[in-house]
């Protein structure tokens, strides 16, 4: 009888489970009582798109005919350079803030953080939306305090109540909203009353990552999602036509790139880690140690470093200073007291899995080149046909600001270089 009861009670759970997993909020949340104010109405529209995972050299490797054509009328970057790891949380967020990841305070994908003794992680859906883990100032925080709306179908932080402000409308993330759904969103969108128009539209696309990472970036599958995702940005662009505005400026961008690695002979756990003096936080690209006791990182470190193969041993204090995530830059005290980085195209394989996937991505750029991301823009506020150097991805908070006229008076790491190279002229003062 007793048996039974356990049975059922494991069914009863696992049912619930999967009800659980399959029932997520696919509506819009908007806040309510804001408006543009009189001076904002007369501003331009950015849409802020990204694809994630798109490496720098995707749209001509797959012949991605419709985001050519549109680089080609505006801008196209030979590559956009992420920031140090390059994955996807740290840089989406890089790229909105203006800040290195060091800086903002979101070091990687997930991590520990000494104060709080927590870990933020960007599978927990609380941690994702808790406004606390986010330093700086996204643009929809700046545009909304600046009364202008902004909106977001997708974005790192975008669900997070920062400074206390969230975008005017936007939804929680769910892989479930059909691409139609949202492309009628940004159209509904731009064609509200001007006081309730949003400015500023972030829109993401995870696709392309998913494809990579599970088959390899020079798979059928991955050419596959970059036939979607060419598809989806000229399908959105043909319907925001529709509205018959005249000043919205597209910028399509991706967080990083991706590679294929050596997913059969990883790196193992090092012997010389003792898990009762560090805390272990990372992935294949980025192992980080964090004292318990500070005493105990000298002799680790020697040990590592007698011990490393295929990877590197970096103290905080000795971490390359091109990377922006040694002692100086830990501004939230986030970064691991000893840090490993594997050798290209070498990854750990913490979870001792009998195969990795094949994509990867969070190398340093400088070594390994399919870290870089992708940036094209279009729109009346670009040059046309314009062809630029790599530069980094900070300088797309800059970008955006001078566009839509946003003011932000907080240190950032962006400069207004790429604005100054691309833009037919600045927006703001």
């Amino acid at each position: 009888m007793i048996k039974k009861h356990v049975v059922l009670l494991l069914l009863l759970s696992l049912v619930f489970r999967a009800f659980a997993q399959t029932t997520v909020d696919t509506t819009q949340q908007i806040v309510p009582g804001r408006i543009n104010s009189a001076e904002q109405q007369k501003k331009p529209y950015v849409i802020l798109i990204s694809a994630d995972g798109f490496r720098h050299d995707f749209a001509k490797k797959y012949n991605a005919q419709n985001l050519q054509r549109l680089g080609a009328e505006g801008v196209t970057a030979k590559a956009m350079i992420p920031s140090y790891p390059s994955v996807t949380f740290p840089n989406h967020y890089a790229i909105v803030s203006g800040l290195y990841p060091s800086h903002s305070g979101l070091v990687n994908n997930t991590f520990y953080d000494r104060a709080r003794n927590d870990r933020y992680s960007m599978s927990a859906k609380a941690k994702v939306a808790d406004g606390t883990w986010y330093g700086g100032s996204p643009l929809w925080v700046l545009a909304e305090q600046q009364k202008m709306l902004s909106a977001s179908f997708f974005w790192v932080a975008s669900e997070a109540t920062i400074k206390g402000i969230k975008p005017t409308y936007y939804y929680i993330y769910n892989e479930k909203t059909t691409l139609q759904t949202r492309i009628n969103a940004v159209v509904e969108w731009l064609n509200l009353p001007a006081v309730q128009r949003p400015h500023f539209i972030t829109f993401y696309f995870p696709e392309v990552d998913h494809a990579a990472h599970k088959y390899g970036p020079e798979s059928p599958e991955t050419e596959y999602e970059v036939h979607f995702i060419d598809s989806a940005v000229n399908a959105l662009q043909k319907a925001v036509k529709t509205t018959g505005l005249k000043n919205v400026n597209y910028v399509f961008v991706s967080d990083h790139g991706m590679t294929r690695v050596d997913n059969e002979n990883t790196i193992s756990v090092p012997a010389s880690i003792d898990t009762s003096k560090f805390v272990v936080s990372g992935d294949g690209i980025l192992v980080e140690l964090y004292a318990k006791d500070k005493k105990h990182v000298p002799s680790t470190y020697e040990a590592l470093k007698k011990e490393a193969q295929n990877y590197k041993v970096y103290t905080k204090a000795t971490v390359p200073a091109h990377l922006h995530y040694g002692i100086a830059d830990d501004w939230h005290n986030r970064i691991g007291d000893i840090l490993l980085i594997p050798d290209y195209p070498k990854v750990f394989n913490l979870n001792n899995r009998k195969r990795t996937n094949p994509g990867w991505h969070g190398y340093d750029p400088a070594l390994v080149p399919d870290m870089n991301a992708s940036f094209l823009a279009w729109g009346p506020a670009f040059k046309k046909r314009l062809v630029i150097e790599p530069f980094k991805n900070v300088d797309v908070f800059n970008l955006v600001a001078n566009i839509l006229g946003i003011k932000h008076t907080d240190k950032i790491d962006g400069t207004d270089e790429l604005a100054k190279k691309i833009l037919i002229k600045k927006t703001r003062k």
